[in-house]
């Protein structure tokens, strides 16, 4: 015989075998939809709302009125990522990275090393790709990397506020499954 259950008064949960090693869900979204995270100094985002049509779908992957930047987009990229690989971590001296997860399903993660700023320390985390498109703007000094989440194939359009110089790059790389990063930055891939 099935189990009345009396909605009317809440179920004690101490009792209950695992309870005590269960955490409290805290919602990444508010009520509202938006984002429940504190950006790090200078980091910001906008998710993106594709607009459908009778011909397709058009999603806006950046716009000057938008405000989130003053510097100019001076060079697109397209970056593709296979499924389970990690692209991590970059750093710019100079460069504000501006990140649009287009397909896939991406984690694109900032950390603040910067020793001056208000947020050192902090690590933001993004689930971004073609079911919650987004553009992240990074700015110079903040290390930044993504993991393809998905099954497929991820793309990230990237639109950096300086023009990639072949000769001298404006950028280094901490080997994200290196020891160093694993003792810098308190983020783990796996």
């Amino acid at each position: 015989m099935a189990h009345e259950v009396d909605l009317s008064m809440p179920i004690s949960l101490e009792n209950i075998e695992g309870f005590a090693a269960a955490a409290a869900k805290t919602s990444h979204t508010t009520a509202a939809g938006a984002l429940r995270l504190t950006p790090i100094d200078g980091v910001k985002y906008r998710l993106a709302r594709a607009v459908s049509h009778h011909h397709g779908h058009l999603t806006e992957a950046y716009r000057a009125d938008w405000g989130i930047t003053d510097f100019p987009v001076v060079q697109v990229n397209l970056t593709s990522t296979f499924p389970g690989r990690v692209r991590a971590w970059g750093i710019h001296r100079f460069t504000i990275d501006r990140l649009f997860a287009a397909t896939g399903s991406l984690c694109i993660v900032c950390y603040d090393g910067r020793p001056d700023s208000p947020t050192f320390g902090a690590v933001n985390e993004f689930m971004l790709g073609e079911r919650n498109q987004g553009l992240v703007v990074i700015p110079p000094g903040v290390f930044h990397g993504w993991k393809n989440t998905g099954n497929d194939e991820a793309t990230i359009v990237s639109m950096p506020s300086q023009l990639y110089n072949h000769e001298g790059p404006d950028r280094w790389e901490l080997m994200w499954d290196s020891e160093a990063a694993r003792n810098t930055i308190p983020y783990s891939w796996t």
